[in-house]
């Protein structure tokens, strides 16, 4: 288990390190002069210079990625070409709105998925089954613009159930209505990405449930007469879940991208609203800590996934 979890740590550092690397040259490919950032117009070149030397944009790109990689590994994300303030503070602020969105939609669609998977697994080819698949091929086809504007437009601004934008209520006076308010705030970007995460979590689990149910260990519980509701869920699903949870991770590198777009619909304070609103300014210090650290969630969830199935598969270790 040691030297599968060191393989696996391995490549996820080296998959990191290709995602700095990416983003680094990437965001430089933008339209527009950074200098215009953190110069006036109106400065003597002299003074020009001396600034863009200060944040060492004067230098080639060779040279200010290695620097930049010298501070990744003191821990250092850079200070803010706009705000002048260090990445990390500016970040802080906004990784817990981005934790809470990505956390909300997975836990929905663990709660949801796993119900209706088993629900389709057991009444296969009825009229049930025929529904769930047709909703998880539909909610495969989903794009996540397109829902959250459609739900904004329909329970935000048409009946008004939900807030159109923000996290949360300025005029909160209490710790409870300052829950509530972030709950109702949440509920239309949450759902957003739960529509288009369900589907293929929920026919994965539903055809791997119906192979484990007519496997050997099963027929055998059902001929010692266990009830065939604990066939299901304590012998068929332990099994049933093994690749269902790779698929988990996998969405999860969806679900992070997804909540990109979904906090710039609906104007949530997160890693993507954070994203959109410097993309313009051509802060490269703030765009290339958000994706940093949104690669690093969506590599941190693909190594748990692996040591998780690992886990509960050794076979896989020896890969």
């Amino acid at each position: 288990m040691l030297a599968f979890t060191g393989r696996r740590l391995l490549r996820g550092l080296m998959t990191l390190w290709f995602a700095v690397t990416v983003t680094f040259f990437l965001v430089r490919l933008l339209p527009g002069d950074p200098a215009l950032v953190v110069a006036d117009p109106g400065m003597t070149e002299e003074l020009r210079q001396e600034l863009l030397r200060d944040y060492g944009l004067d230098r080639p790109l060779v040279v200010q990625y290695a620097a930049y990689l010298g501070q990744l590994l003191q821990g250092n994300l850079g200070v803010s070409l706009r705000e002048s303030v260090p990445v990390s503070a500016i970040l802080a602020e906004r990784i817990p709105w981005t934790l809470i969105l990505t956390g909300s939609a997975m836990l929905v669609t663990l709660l949801v998925g796993v119900p209706l998977g088993v629900l389709a697994a057991t009444r296969a080819r009825g009229g049930i089954d025929r529904l769930v698949q047709i909703g998880g091929v539909l909610g495969q086809s989903l794009f996540v613009p397109s829902v959250g504007v459609f739900l904004l437009y329909v329970f935000g601004l048409t009946l008004g159930w939900f807030p159109i934008g923000g996290a949360m209520d300025s005029d909160v006076s209490s710790p409870v209505e300052a829950y509530l308010s972030m709950l109702h705030h949440l509920v239309l970007p949450c759902m957003s990405l739960v529509l288009v995460q369900l589907g293929p979590y929920v026919l994965t689990l539903r055809a791997t449930l119906i192979e484990s149910l007519g496997e050997d260990y099963c027929e055998l519980a059902r001929a010692k007469g266990v009830p065939e509701r604990v066939v299901v869920w304590k012998h068929a699903l332990r099994n049933a879940l093994l690749p269902t949870t790779t698929v988990a991770g996998l969405q999860l590198g969806f679900l992070v991208g997804g909540a990109v777009l979904t906090e710039t619909i609906y104007a949530y304070p997160g890693l993507g609203r954070a994203i959109y609103d410097n993309v313009g300014r051509l802060d490269f210090p703030v765009l290339q800590g958000a994706f940093l650290l949104l690669a690093a969630t969506v590599v941190a969830a693909n190594l748990l996934t692996d040591l998780l199935y690992g886990m509960l598969d050794p076979r896989v270790r020896s890969r």
